[in-house]
């Protein structure tokens, strides 16, 4: 890329992680452009779609959640570093208006910027909750594709609750209280 086109895309990155946070996910893409000082035609060219940008913009945070990931991979107790692992999940989905949303509605499609960024999310996962569920401690039945619409569902009840600041913490202790492995009772037939 040309040093101009580099400033453009770095500014364009810089402007829209900004107005995702001030606004939300859903921010207008004229005013990124705006606010970075070129043009909407210079903004699709850098980046095609809003799901291309957003992907961009949460690059770094997802990065980050990998390597927590990989790292959990050796914790001593496979339940413990799963709930670690998702509660960073929702608190990375809260920190943008709107970014849980998104995640939701690309959870299963490749096809776009935004969900194959959650790809490489969804392995780490399953890698965490493979480790859990084999040491007993998560039904066998549960999958890491709902584990993530999960915690995006949590985070966003927790956007749409701001009042209520330990909202996303009880209902992710409550989630992960249903995903526990235990004997079969009488109810379970």
């Amino acid at each position: 890329m040309r040093a101009d086109a580099q400033r453009n895309h770095q500014r364009l990155l810089k402007e829209a992680r900004s107005a995702f946070a001030e606004h939300g996910t859903d921010t207008s893409l004229e005013d990124v452009a705006r606010r970075a000082g070129v043009g909407i035609g210079t903004l699709y060219r850098h980046f095609p779609n809003r799901h291309a940008l957003m992907s961009a913009v949460f690059e770094d945070a997802v990065r980050d959640l990998l390597d927590r990931s990989r790292e959990l991979l050796d914790a001593p107790q496979p339940c413990a570093a799963l709930v670690t692992w998702l509660r960073a999940l929702v608190t990375h989905a809260s920190e943008y208006r709107g970014l849980a949303r998104a995640l939701m509605s690309v959870s299963r499609d490749d096809s776009t910027p935004l969900g194959r960024c959650s790809r490489p999310m969804r392995e780490a996962g399953a890698a965490l909750l493979g480790r859990a569920q084999a040491a007993g401690a998560v039904r066998a039945g549960v999958s890491i594709e709902d584990l993530l619409q999960l915690t995006n569902a949590i985070a966003l009840a927790a956007e749409e609750s701001p009042d209520d600041p330990d909202l996303a913490d009880r209902l992710l202790t409550l989630t992960l209280r249903g995903l526990k492995a235990h004997p079969a009772g009488p109810a379970d037939g």
